[in-house]
């Protein structure tokens, strides 16, 4: 392997212990420099991270958002990777970086990767695919933007993309699925609520049909067999939930929600 680009990755963590050695290994090669971000792990994952000789700090959650610039700011290096410890590079998506970087600092100042879902003991062919994300900044270019829990990396100036796949490990189980979709709606119900935002009776009985109707059909889940009907599911669950939540925020003061 040609020399290491000058780029720091950088992961937030929160007991990763399983999943942080498969991304972290798959990096190995690659980093000048790993930065993990922790909010109170109380397994193994700073065992893992100093393993793989990470910087490792802990810091109070600040959301999704506020926790993923400070990770962003601790890098050192002019290129910064940003991963979830549940993701991992392919070789393809390793040797990409590499190409980029192994004749001099690259013209763009980020560049996008195709994410791919392994989902119940599969690959997401459609429902999750393709998934394009920006994830591989110039670090003085770039921050991270969006509403809890549905980050966004931004950066100022031109992107392209790389071959290969970032490979996204997101559920144990139907359980984990269902409890992280309802985990998100309430963050995104509060995100929208602080935003002032509005919720209508269309959203709470329309928006949860559509986002059904676009995973299993416009994105063609239904080819995914019985995994893309559950991930519509999820999708039609996740709607549903957040839209009603927020309704009881606008319309109901917080102590009469909590009066039981």
């Amino acid at each position: 392997m040609s020399q290491r680009p000058a780029l720091s990755v950088a992961v937030i963590t929160l007991n990763e212990e399983e999943n942080l050695p498969r991304c972290l290994a798959s990096v190995r090669d690659l980093a000048e420099e790993i930065v993990v971000i922790d909010s109170g792990s109380t397994d193994a994952t700073r065992a893992v991270a100093e393993k793989f000789g990470a910087i490792f700090e802990v810091h109070p959650w600040q959301g999704h958002v506020g926790q993923k610039n400070i990770a962003l700011q601790r890098c050192t290096r002019p290129w910064v990777l940003c991963l979830d410890a549940d993701e991992a590079l392919s070789p393809e998506l390793s040797s990409s970086v590499h190409k980029r970087f192994e004749k001099g600092d690259p013209a763009e100042d980020g560049f996008y990767v195709n994410r791919y879902n392994f989902y119940l003991g599969d690959w997401i062919q459609h429902a999750w695919y393709p998934e394009w994300r920006l994830r591989l900044v110039r670090r003085e270019r770039a921050r991270w933007g969006g509403l809890d829990p549905h980050d966004k990396l931004e950066v100022d100036g031109g992107c392209s993309r790389l071959e290969g796949h970032l490979l996204h490990y997101p559920f144990d189980s139907v359980r984990d699925h269902l409890e992280s979709e309802l985990k998100y709606a309430r963050i995104m119900a509060d995100s929208y609520a602080k935003a002032g935002r509005q919720c209508r009776w269309y959203h709470v009985l329309c928006s949860p049909g559509l986002a059904f109707f676009k995973s299993l059909v416009l994105k063609g889940g239904w080819r995914d067999g019985w995994r893309g009907w559950i991930i519509a599911g999820s999708k039609f669950l996740n709607t549903f939930a957040k839209y009603a939540l927020l309704l009881e925020r606008v319309r109901l003061p917080g102590e009469r929600r909590d009066r039981p």
